[in-house]
């Protein structure tokens, strides 16, 4: 399964993020959802989706927060971090969305669409506390409702080629590529070949690419 980046920077991606939307709500004042906006108007959300090193591994959560909010309001934050006693409804959001940002390979944009930040707060009692795994289950289906794309076409993007360039590189034709996305094909009565090749040149399996 395509991930957005390598997995040892997920933990550190986790806790930024978390701490950039605590650190925004509840020091700088600034209503969840509004900040969620912010954040995906930012460059630096580009960075993260990219998996930057350098933002991934070289930020913490307030530079986060600071950077998105002087970039997308022209000021600069200088309300001082809460004291945590505890991860906090906020932390969580940013916490989980990063997780499944990262499991999913989808833009935040994406995800903040189909499952809003308002929704996401609704889900804190009920999972915070459990794996979460449990959360990107949610964020999954909300997806599929939303965007209702096929694998081939969420992998394929996600791994940053146009149809043609699929094509070319699988030796499949453009054709049949648009229509197993449009699910005008059933791409899971093609053949063992046609899967194989699409499988190779997008780096996944062929389980990745049947629709369940």
């Amino acid at each position: 399964m395509i991930r957005a980046y390598r997995e040892i920077y997920l933990h550190n991606a986790q806790s930024a993020l978390g701490d950039a939307f605590d650190y925004a709500v509840n020091a700088c004042k600034i209503p969840g959802a509004d900040f969620a906006k912010l954040f995906v108007a930012s460059t630096l959300c580009k960075r993260m989706e990219n998996g930057e090193p350098a933002i991934l591994a070289g930020k913490s959560g307030i530079e986060i927060a600071a950077e998105v909010i002087e970039e997308t309001t022209g000021r600069l934050p200088d309300a001082v971090p809460p004291t945590h006693f505890g991860r906090s409804k906020e932390y969580w959001i940013g916490w989980a969305v990063a997780y499944y940002q990262w499991y999913s390979a989808r833009s935040y944009s994406e995800i903040f669409q189909a499952l809003p930040y308002s929704d996401m707060l609704r889900l804190y009692d009920t999972l915070h506390e459990a794996d979460v795994s449990k959360f990107a289950d949610v964020a999954e289906t909300r997806m599929r409702e939303r965007f209702p794309e096929t694998n081939l076409k969420r992998i394929r993007s996600a791994y940053g080629f146009s149809q043609a360039e699929l094509a070319k590189q699988s030796g499949v034709t453009l054709r049949s590529i648009q229509m197993y996305e449009q699910r005008r094909k059933d791409i899971n009565k093609a053949s063992v070949e046609t899967l194989l090749r699409l499988a190779k040149a997008l780096g996944c399996s062929i389980e990745d690419l049947i629709e369940k």
